[in-house]
């Protein structure tokens, strides 16, 4: 997977996340303290023990003997346990070199020689992260999961991929790029290019931020690497030989040029036998000529301009240009200095108190700010970026800087399940393990020096000559010439051939596509088996109980001293048409302004006082009747303990006294949630794609396409474009009478058992302060069915659904032409509800297809990204694909899918791996942050939960040819398709589709 460097911004909001702690005595972190410096263990040598309490975890530094491979170990009481690899890879041109490497170093390997053994364990595990990334001077192969055997399986693998790897000329081709008939059993079809890199990079470069995010760096920081783009150039990707693509790894993955770095609760020394022995005892030291220098400081200013395809969905075509200032920084080694610039960084951009929110995106210079924006640490050389403003020397006020560290604080307290994967990023894990020291040293140079920052700002900004000016608009011909020059290029391949080399392309296409056709014996690869999976799942005890007639759920964690509240209201007596602006209501509600303060102080007490207030619309569907379901928006919040009544004051505010009276922030708004949805289309298009397939196929299905689906998007940007804003904003108070309502609303608390009580007086006194709100309304929809929350816990506490008992699903071919040059495909099948005895066969059967069929026909044969299918808990079954060179054939690949299973052309194995493959889902570690919010939220109960997961341990080979052939058959299946994707002829002219 190509990971841009702005993927990896250590922006504070991502800066920590704390792991799925558990105080039952810190073994693993007592363990590891053992240690001492200069003691040796298999073959490495302890450099450095130190032990990180605001953490919870002892940091032991080794580096191996032999190689000088360095490894960095942290213990903690976390069970899920994460290792992972990284290379510095330093290419120095645009083929893409590093990014098709680690492709192809996952096709297969000396003690694992099958093809794909990277995607055949996904489904041989219960992993709970697999992964691998090339940054811009990186790459890295991560992988976590809770079951100590499965560990060890998947590190043989993992090493044996990336130090053993075969490195196939097939898997070259088809990995990387290759020359092809288009259909390759007929010799008289035109050569095209295809390739799974080649495919994936013209559709990372569909989307404008990621296009321009790559000009900025390759031209800030022009004399070495990062001139360059590592995930590959689409025109230059062909230029690479299978040759130097062997070269590249012999150079680069090298012991004496890799880190690794563990995580958990598993002990070390394990770990590095088992590393020991499997790969570095079989290599030499070597000295790698990876070392990226330092980028020459410019003497002057540079100014530059790109091109991009133009976006049909901008919420104001004419603003669709963009423009950035980007200034070279220090060196990211010094952690205090890139911690200071980092927060500076936010000081400068979060929020509206910013002064360049205030410069630029108040005054409607800008809709929103480019993804650029910001701090980058993922370069040696951090960089910033900003839009065109001048920056004054005056200063920040204290209040914001107190609530930027309160926010750090915060991130530290929360507790995320992949707080591991988080300090995979060795920049990022500098900054989480020093951060509390940043913090009080930061603390004191401000006490030293009250013009601290202001000096930063001189020094790094306005004293600075390395600054780079860029400019990016849109290019009405962009497509056609990027068309254009990859026929060219093509062309020119094309001259060289001679009559054998045409022979010779025709052959080993078949060649491919035989092996691709090919069952693979993945005997070779370890696997868990169906019986190493836990029977019984852990209970979740709850406290159901009521706040002024409100009922509450209170869950006792160990949330490490802080706590999260959340609150569903449901919106049945919402009019009709107002429904369409519910996302745009919770967008906002918590941003105009509340009680005696404006947005700005509101948002500046929101920093201080809690971890984040937010408001979104919620969609549930119910989980025995496909056409039941609640409708309502669900609020989040979380603070630290000692906050708790700031907490629940803010929102007694927003309830009570929001402000709808500001048409010009609300416009601010409106511009940037337009940008943010039609900026999302050319990441997450699969899912635009499956909602719309979904829409006419159950009535939750409808309600999701308008709140989230390509008919919000386009709404949206009819709101972005009105020139008056006051028939919106009246809108708003109209809403919030129906929503803000403690006549339908719910709330959940999770909070240490020390703090439970205080935490129940808050809700208790919350309820008291929005009574006035509350006033029972009639209900739209007339067909209303009351659920008990948890019947078998006797509390009154019940859920108010929709029923809609004379929906019609129909069948619907949506076509949204784009200016992609990839397609996002869909296909989905109105099934059955979580509860139906089917519903695990379904589940299994949607994994199965995907690793044994439709992963072989739309990424290895069809060049696609990604593609598979998936059953979702509103009763769906859905194909998709992602990032795809093809549109039509791979809904005949989805239908092929169906035509093997029916066909029972699956072994037991396949069964137990896609059963393994589920499991790892289903039993992913959850943060004490979220537990109980199934039972809260759709009602589903330990025991429901149990009694599915016994369905699934019951699946067999006759009842996934049942469903199969039930519910997907031909004729037997009431479906919806949709593509994104660019202008197709075909399909235009084809009556059976709607062409948006």
């Amino acid at each position: 997977m190509f990971r841009h460097s702005k993927v990896f911004i250590t922006k504070l909001k991502n800066l920590s996340l704390q792991g799925s702690w558990r105080s039952r005595g810190s073994s693993a972190v007592e363990r590891a303290l053992q240690y001492t410096a200069g003691q040796k263990l298999h073959g490495f040598t302890v450099k450095e023990v130190t032990a990180v309490p605001d953490l919870f975890l002892t940091a032991v530094k080794l580096s191996h003997d032999a190689t000088g491979a360095q490894y960095l170990h942290a213990a903690r009481d976390d069970s899920n346990n994460l290792f992972s690899v990284q290379f510095r890879t330093t290419p120095m041109d645009s083929t893409g070199v590093p990014h098709i490497l680690e492709h192809t170093v996952l096709c297969g390997s000396q003690r694992f020689p099958c093809r794909d053994p990277f995607f055949k364990m996904l489904n041989r595990s219960l992993s709970t992260f697999m992964n691998a990334f090339t940054a811009s001077d990186y790459t890295m192969y991560p992988f976590s999961t809770q079951n100590a055997k499965d560990f060890q399986n998947l590190l043989s693998v993992y090493l044996d991929a990336v130090f053993f790897p075969c490195l196939r000329e097939l898997d070259f081709w088809q990995e990387g790029w290759r020359l092809e008939h288009e259909t390759p059993t007929d010799p008289s079809s035109r050569l095209v290019f295809k390739g799974v890199v080649f495919n994936e990079m013209k559709g990372v470069f569909s989307d404008n931020e990621r296009l321009y995010a790559q000009h900025l760096q390759n031209k800030l920081l022009p004399d070495h690497t990062y001139a360059v783009v590592s995930g590959g150039e689409p025109l230059a990707i062909p230029d690479l030989t299978w040759e130097q693509l062997k070269h590249f790894h012999a150079t680069h993955y090298h012991p004496s040029n890799a880190r690794f770095f563990t995580y958990g609760d598993l002990p070390l020394e394990q770990h590095l036998q088992q590393i020991e022995e499997e790969a570095l005892s079989k290599f030499e030291r070597t000295e790698p000529n990876t070392a990226v220098p330092p980028q020459t400081h410019w003497d002057k200013p540079r100014v530059d301009h790109v091109t991009c395809r133009p976006d049909a969905l901008a919420p104001d075509p004419i603003k669709q240009n963009t423009l950035c200032m980007s200034y070279l920084l220090g060196d990211i080694t010094d952690t205090f200095e890139a911690f200071i610039l980092s927060l500076l960084s936010s000081l400068m951009i979060s929020g509206p108190n910013s002064p360049f929110y205030k410069a630029l995106i108040e005054p409607e210079i800008g809709s929103d700010f480019s993804s650029s924006v910001g701090f980058d640490g993922s370069t040696r050389q951090a960089s910033f970026t900003i839009g065109l403003q001048v920056l004054t020397g005056t200063g920040f006020e204290e209040e914001q800087i107190e609530a930027l560290l309160h926010k750090i604080e915060i991130q530290m307290k929360h507790q995320s399940t992949s707080f591991g994967l988080a300090l995979a990023s060795v920049s990022k894990r500098t900054l989480v393990f020093y951060i509390f020291e940043n913090v009080s040293r930061f603390r004191q140079c401000l006490k030293e020096n009250p013009r601290y920052l202001q000096d930063k700002i001189q020094h790094y900004f306005k004293d600075n000559a390395h600054r780079l000016t860029l400019t990016m608009s849109p290019d009405e011909r962009f497509l056609e010439k990027q068309a254009e020059a990859e026929e060219q290029k093509l062309q020119q391949k094309i001259q060289n051939l001679s009559d054998a080399d045409h022979k010779d392309i025709y052959e080993k296409g078949l060649q491919l596509l035989a092996a691709q056709s090919t069952t693979q014996d993945a005997s070779c690869l370890p696997a868990l088996k169906v019986s190493d999976i836990e029977p019984i799942i852990p209970y979740t005890p709850v406290q159901p109980g009521t706040a002024g007639g409100v009922p509450v759920q209170y869950c006792e964690q160990p949330t490490n001293g802080m706590v999260y509240f959340r609150a569903m209201c449901n919106l049945n007596s919402l009019p009709e048409d107002l429904k369409i602006y519910v996302p745009l209501f919770c967008s906002v509600i918590t941003k105009l302004g509340c009680g005696e303060l404006d947005y700005r102080q509101q948002a500046q007490r929101i920093e201080l006082k809690t971890g984040g207030m937010s408001v979104s619309p919620q969609i549930i569907p119910d989980t025995a009747d496909l056409d039941l379901y609640e409708q309502g928006i669900i609020l989040s919040s979380s603070c630290l303990e000692r906050n708790l009544p700031d907490m629940f004051q803010l929102w007694s505010d927003i309830f009570n006294s929001p402000r709808f009276d500001d048409e010009q922030r609300l416009r601010v708004l409106v511009m940037m949630s337009a940008q943010e949805l039609s900026n999302g289309i050319s990441y997450s298009g699969h899912m635009y794609a499956m909602t719309r397939a979904a829409r006419t196929l159950t009535p939750t299905a409808d309600l999701q396409e308008a709140f989230s689906g390509m008919d919000q998007v386009k709404f949206m940007k009819r709101i972005a474009e009105m020139t008056d804003l006051t028939s919106v904003l009246r809108k708003l108070p109209r809403i919030k009478r129906h929503l803000l309502n403690p006549e339908n609303m719910r709330c959940a608390v999770n909070a240490t058992p020390q703090k439970m009580s205080e935490a129940a007086g808050e809700v208790e006194r919350f309820i008291g302060n929005i009574a006035a709100n509350r006033k029972e309304r009639k209900p739209v929809r007339p067909t209303v069915v009351e659920r008990a929350l948890d019947p078998q816990a006797g509390s009154s506490a019940s859920r108010k659904l929709i029923s809609e008992p004379h929906f019609k699903p129909c069948q619907m071919k949506t076509y949204f032409q784009l200016p992609f040059n990839v397609n996002f495909v869909s296909e989905c099948v109105r099934a059955v509800p979580f509860t139906h005895t089917d519903y695990a066969s379904l589940c299994i059967l949607a994994r199965m297809m995907t690793a044994k069929f439709l992963h072989g026909e739309i990424r290895e044969k069809g060049g696609a990204y990604g593609g598979g299918a998936r059953m979702g808990g509103g009763g769906l079954f859905s194909f998709y694909s992602y990032r795809d060179p093809n549109s039509t054939q791979t809904l005949s690949a989805f239908r092929g899918g169906v035509e093997w299973a029916r066909a029972g052309k699956f072994t037991q194995q396949d069964i137990d791996e896609a059963k393994l493959s589920v499991f790892s889902a289903v039993d992913a570690p959850v943060a004490p942050s979220d537990k109980g919010l199934g039972r809260f939220l759709n009602g589903i109960t330990d025991e429901m939960k149990q009694r599915y997961r016994e369905r699934l341990f019951a699946v067999t080979d006759k009842n996934l040819i049942d469903v199969a052939g039930r519910y997907l058959g031909v004729g037997q299946q009431t479906c919806g398709v949709a593509i994104l994707g660019p202008e197709n002829e075909s399909i235009r002219k084809d009556p059976s589709w709607v062409v948006k």
